[in-house]
């Protein structure tokens, strides 16, 4: 089988623990692309948090794809346009926050460089900052504050009471918002029908590939859905046991340029 995409997360499987692409990864990749294979970085960071990564892999050039906010939007890099975008109405963006507004969290959204929250000194909140490079706008009232289309919010807090919030929170919404943690301390709200596989299907059609055309890696709960759609479904060594289960190949951590070194076992003339 000839492989025609890769898909890789971001945090926990592409960047190692300093939140860095090594130079041998980078190579390896720049390598795959001149191959003419398309690399769709798939995150549930926003579009902005992701085209630094995008540019340094060259992804404009080479015919990469953005999968961002775990695939309520996709862009085409080379000509920036938005292939696809699903946004959560203004009516359930109220919802959420009388749901979550008394509970011992954080919520936030994103408007274009800034991260916007009732709790800009959250630790978590911060944690989402530095990975995004993102500033932090805190707010007085935010949902007076948000009068434009959001594709997600995300609530941060302890894993294990964001554990118990989750099933809460979808047991009230039903399928009527996509709430899944992408790491245990990170709750992600998109619109209806939004994760990674879904939206990876989307993509497929409009580059007429199969999935079984596709290798996935991943390493968090997020990732689960892509992991098990694609034709081959990687996990990271650091990855989530239910990951590892239900993948078809376990690599290397994200410290030891596990995303190569799978990138090598599947594109042979590449090892």
């Amino acid at each position: 089988m000839k492989y025609k995409v890769l898909v890789l997360d971001l945090d926990g499987t592409l960047t190692n623990s300093k939140k860095k692409i090594t130079d041998y990864t980078k190579k390896i990749l720049l390598n795959l692309q001149k191959k003419g294979v398309h690399i769709v970085l798939a995150s549930g960071r926003p579009e902005y948090g992701i085209w630094p990564i995008a540019k340094e892999l060259e992804l404009e050039k080479y015919g990469g794809y953005i999968l961002a906010f775990n695939g309520g939007k996709i862009v085409e890099c080379s000509t920036k346009k938005t292939i696809f975008e699903r946004t959560i109405e203004y009516s359930y963006v109220q919802e959420i926050y009388e749901q979550v507004k008394d509970k011992k969290v954080a919520l936030l959204t994103y408007e274009n460089d800034s991260l916007i929250t009732e709790t800009p000194k959250d630790f978590y909140v911060e944690k989402e900052s530095f990975i995004n490079k993102m500033k932090i706008k805190g707010v007085e009232d935010f949902i007076q504050y948000i009068s434009f289309p959001i594709t997600k919010c995300l609530i941060t807090g302890d894993g294990t009471y964001l554990e118990r919030l989750e099933k809460k929170l979808q047991e009230y919404f039903k399928d009527e918002l996509s709430i899944y943690r992408s790491e245990p301390f990170f709750l992600e709200i998109m619109p209806p029908l939004i994760d990674k596989a879904k939206s990876l299907e989307k993509l497929l059609r409009y580059l007429d590939c199969s999935r079984k055309e596709m290798v996935a890696c991943g390493d968090g709960l997020n990732d689960l859905t892509m992991i098990e759609y694609a034709g081959i479904g990687v996990a990271m060594d650091n990855a989530q046991p239910v990951l590892k289960e239900k993948s078809d190949f376990v690599t290397l951590s994200n410290d030891q340029d596990g995303v190569a070194e799978a990138v090598k076992h599947f594109w042979k003339e590449l090892a």
